[in-house]
């Protein structure tokens, strides 16, 4: 296993982590109910799909 020789500077460090960063998820308005959804997937709110009806939601009541 590796064992650093010297001790690495905070700015090495920190340049390092400069690219870790949380990135949101891209977001979409479902054509058919018109909720925003995430890219590539059912519609949690009708269930829709691409245009089509993936999963049959029950209507509120």
């Amino acid at each position: 296993m590796a064992h650093p020789k010297r001790r690495q500077s905070k700015t090495r460090t920190r340049k390092r982590r400069t690219h870790d960063v949380a990135v949101a998820p891209t977001l979409a308005v479902c054509p058919n109910c018109g909720e925003f959804y995430v890219y590539h997937t059912v519609c949690s709110a009708c269930g829709y799909y691409r245009g089509k009806v993936a999963i049959v939601k029950e209507a509120a009541i």
